[in-house]
């Protein structure tokens, strides 16, 4: 845990908004509260204690209670958990979630960007720029929790909605961080409970609802990855994000989903469908100032098809290295740069990815 920094005031005038507001100046991810511990940043990945007076539980609960909904403070009596947005004028947007422990009542929130970055601002590769070049398939996101999924996601929509005319885009989310306006396509978002049961439930609606390009904010079972191949075989571009730390990993996650008798089916509907997977990890850099990207791009070939196919997966990182000309990477290739460069020390590196990898 990184040293302390000064606190914007006293917390026993604890203030929601204030200490919101301080994590936002402060560039971090997180802000954590947690009943007898002081309020907790996560600064470039590390956790770090904002001084030494301890919030109480009735603090917690008079300043994050009454920003629920009497939908979500429902759900928190009944479920002991729940998940909100919660919005600062000329401050930002942050997602919420509050629930019980055995030392008390804790709530955690996620800073959320008031627009969509740009490709460049994210550091992410230009090759991103060819998801565009899509009319359908599946294009899958994925990385651990806090990798940046869901800006690169919105990034690869404001890229859409900013340079190509008439697509209807669909995003499925749960909640809704970073709005889209509409510019050059029409954008529609819906948020999971709040407009729709469920992931799958909103799949299927969707495919009734005139979508060219569906996003989904995560793939999280069966039947609404189920449904995300289907839409993604009928004409529709499909760009989802899983828990996943690398390509191969979300082929077997996706296969794996499905009883042994439909695995064969979902082979061959991911070696016809799935277009890219773009892996992502935030490592810490060697001075700690801030956090490198490290990633991993599959693009689909007949090759990889039908490795896919016939249960050859292990073959694909070979193919990987062999089409790094052509745009794609593999996790090692990338981390590996990222040491030659001097960004990340070797030390950190070994973490992720085996040595004789870099």
């Amino acid at each position: 845990m990184q040293s302390e920094l000064a606190a914007p005031s006293m917390v026993q005038d604890f203030v929601l908004a204030d200490w919101l507001k301080r994590a936002a100046d402060l560039k971090a991810s997180d802000a954590h509260f947690h009943s007898g511990y002081p309020p907790l940043f996560r600064i470039n990945g590390a956790m770090t204690r904002m001084g030494e007076a301890e919030l109480t539980q009735n603090q917690i609960a008079g300043q994050i209670l009454p920003v629920l909904t009497h939908e979500e403070l429902t759900q928190f009596k009944q479920d002991k958990d729940a998940e909100f947005t919660y919005v600062i004028e000329g401050t930002g947007r942050f997602r919420g979630s509050i629930f019980l422990s055995q030392v008390g009542l804790k709530a955690s929130f996620r800073i959320i960007a008031e627009k969509p970055s740009t490709l460049a601002q994210l550091g992410l590769p230009s090759t991103l720029e060819r998801f565009a070049e899509f009319h359908h398939g599946l294009i899958l996101i994925t990385g651990p929790a806090g990798s940046g999924k869901s800006t690169t996601l919105a990034a690869l929509v404001n890229m859409i909605n900013e340079h190509h005319h008439g697509h209807h885009i669909l995003t499925l989310e749960d909640p809704i961080e970073i709005r889209h306006q509409n510019k050059k396509c029409l954008i529609n978002q819906r948020q999971v409970p709040l407009h729709t049961q469920s992931y799958a439930r909103a799949m299927r609606a969707a495919l009734r609802e005139d979508p060219d390009i569906i996003v989904i904010g995560e793939m999280r079972d069966a039947e609404t990855i189920g449904l995300g191949l289907t839409a993604s075989e009928t004409g529709h571009l499909v760009m989802a994000s899983m828990h996943t730390t690398d390509a191969v990993k979300s082929i077997s996650r996706i296969v794996d989903a499905f009883p042994p008798d439909k695995q064969s089916q979902i082979r061959t509907m991911l070696s016809e469908s799935l277009q890219a997977v773009f892996s992502q990890l935030l490592l810490p850099t060697i001075d700690g100032s801030e956090r490198a990207l490290a990633y991993e791009l599959l693009f689909l070939n007949s090759a990889i098809g039908t490795m896919i196919r016939d249960k050859k997966t292990f073959q694909i990182p070979s193919v990987m290295q062999m089409n790094r000309a052509s745009g794609m990477m593999t996790m090692g290739q990338s981390i590996g740069d990222l040491v030659r460069s001097g960004r990340v020390s070797a030390d950190i590196a070994k973490k992720y990815v085996d040595e004789n990898m870099l």
